[in-house]
């Protein structure tokens, strides 16, 4: 009797194992690229802008760090050249160094003679061409900073919208109906924010980078200035 009664109960649990196995939930992995694109539409131009940032941070990256060196030798053997008379070899010298510091100290070699002043602002104008060009483009990852997101936000109201108007017309407003197309366009807005958050920190550390330089090359136009008062 007790056997009996001991197999009826391992019949029952065996039974309920089963039950709880068949009621466990499919395999719901998803690839990165299939998570991403269920974002929809608005990530392709979202996708768009973060190659382009890329290009214009690793673009303007290496313009930026090759033209601001400045090389501490430079200084000296234009002294050396100033002290000596040899205008043209200092401008020689100048301009093989390659960099915005030797174009700015050349066009300060080419115009002595003339007043301190104007010595000094005509390097002034050629540093601020210099800086110029090394900001060129970065005022579109300023304005990639404000659309990425923008159009993540874009593409989260408009998933939003799509949603209720298909509550509206199936009047089926289950949580699995609203949090499952909740999530997808959400993707967009996160992918936006991710873009936006690239773009600008790549902005404001490149223009620290030219801050810098900028910095840098005003007092080696003034130690130019004072090696040319001392001559």
């Amino acid at each position: 009797m007790f056997s009996f009664i001991q197999l009826q109960a391992d019949t029952i649990t065996n039974a309920a194992s089963n039950v709880v196995i068949e009621k466990i939930a499919p395999n719901t992995e998803i690839s990165t690229l299939g998570f991403l694109l269920k974002g929809g539409v608005w990530l392709i131009p979202i996708g768009i802008l973060l190659f382009y940032t890329f290009y214009l941070i690793i673009e303007r990256y290496l313009f930026v760090s090759k033209a601001s060196k400045i090389d501490t030798l430079l200084m000296r053997d234009v002294r050396d050249n100033l002290n000596s008379g040899n205008l043209d070899l200092a401008r020689s010298i100048a301009e093989r160094n390659n960099t915005a510091s030797g174009n700015i100290i050349k066009e300060g070699i080419l115009v002595i003679g003339r007043p301190i002043v104007e010595i000094e602002s005509n390097m002034d104008r050629a540093a601020d061409i210099e800086i110029g060009e090394m900001e060129k483009h970065l005022g579109h990852l300023g304005l990639i900073a404000g659309i990425a997101p923008t159009l993540g936000f874009i593409g989260t109201i408009s998933g939003v919208i799509k949603i209720f108007y298909s509550i509206s017309v199936t009047e089926n407003i289950s949580i699995g109906n609203i949090s499952g197309g909740l999530y997808e366009k959400m993707i967009s807005s996160g992918a936006g924010l991710i873009v936006g958050i690239i773009a600008y920190s790549g902005y404001h550390l490149l223009n620290g980078k030219i801050d810098n330089f900028a910095l840098k090359i005003q007092k080696q136009i003034l130690e130019f200035v004072n090696i040319i008062q001392r001559s």
